[in-house]
């Protein structure tokens, strides 16, 4: 490929119909956001440079990263990055990448919390940070605590709290869900795994990429969820809320949970695809 003259037009049209015969899902637009990566530019340069000539160094590169999304590695750990409620994530093989589906968790929560002054929050299984990162960047006077089991991703969190400036305002705990929490919250938080077990193996080649810890929830995909209904009402302030985002088709079975438990539904929340996302919950008045 160095040999020639690789112009941004052909090596994009080229790169398509390699990640098509490869079975890619988004072959162009995959090609161009590796390409801008590689670049270290935004796609509309792509577009208004189209006979612009690759060098050397920059065809090794791309055609690393094509070799490696060939072989299914997401793109976004490829790059090391993803944008999520309009912030650039770092991402590694450590983290599950966040999702659009995510941003409704951040949203719901934000609209709830914004009329309390200096909410306490806690993001359970924080993984990249997203969640947590996302909320005090959007509520300037919060306070927050991150858990996670994995070291590895609770490094790439912190990483993130400091690229995004709340790293003075958020808690950093190793541990397995609530157990390492201690005080109240206004807030407890989390997207656990939820994907039965058995499905796991089912899943797209880069799904599989993912830390199987951050998606597997279980025989039945409820085991994270029952932990945090049974647990969580212990670290909420009166007035507090568990907001957790669910799997499609769970919201029955959750509901049911909570039932024996000390939470009552607040409320539950849909995605962009109409499908049930978000689950907030609350302290059965009988209790406060």
């Amino acid at each position: 490929m160095a040999t020639e003259c690789w112009t941004i037009s052909r090596i994009l049209s080229w790169t398509k119909q390699y990640f098509t015969e490869k079975g890619v899902a988004s072959p162009r637009l995959d090609a161009e956001v590796l390409l801008s990566h590689v670049l270290k530019t935004d796609r509309i340069h792509l577009y208004v440079h189209f006979d612009q000539p690759l060098q050397s160094e920059e065809l090794q590169k791309f055609r690393q990263a094509v070799r490696e999304r060939a072989l299914r590695q997401p793109v976004a750990y490829i790059i090391g990055r993803k944008e999520f409620m309009g912030l650039d994530f770092i991402v590694s093989p450590h983290v599950l990448i966040p999702r659009p589906d995510t941003e409704i968790l951040v949203e719901t929560a934000q609209k709830l919390l914004s009329p309390l002054r200096e909410p306490r929050l806690a993001d359970v299984g924080t993984g990249s940070g997203a969640i947590i990162v996302s909320l005090l960047h959007l509520l300037p006077d919060a306070q927050g605590v991150a858990v996670d089991i994995s070291e590895e991703a609770l490094a790439v969190a912190q990483q993130n709290a400091r690229r995004h400036a709340v790293r003075e305002r958020v808690e950093f705990l190793e541990g397995n869900m609530t157990e390492p929490l201690t005080g109240t919250f206004d807030a407890i938080l989390s997207n656990p795994p939820y994907i039965p077990d058995e499905v796991i193996a089912t899943l797209e080649p880069e799904v599989r990429r993912e830390p199987v810890n951050a998606l597997a929830g279980g025989k039945d995909g409820l085991n994270f969820y029952r932990h945090l209904i049974k647990n969580s009402a212990a670290y909420l302030n009166d007035n507090g809320f568990l907001a957790i985002e669910i799997g499609q088709g769970q919201a029955r079975d959750i509901q049911q949970l909570v039932l024996s438990s000390p939470l009552i539904v607040q409320s539950i929340h849909k995605d962009y695809a109409g499908i049930e996302r978000v689950i907030i919950l609350a302290k059965k008045k009988d209790l406060l």
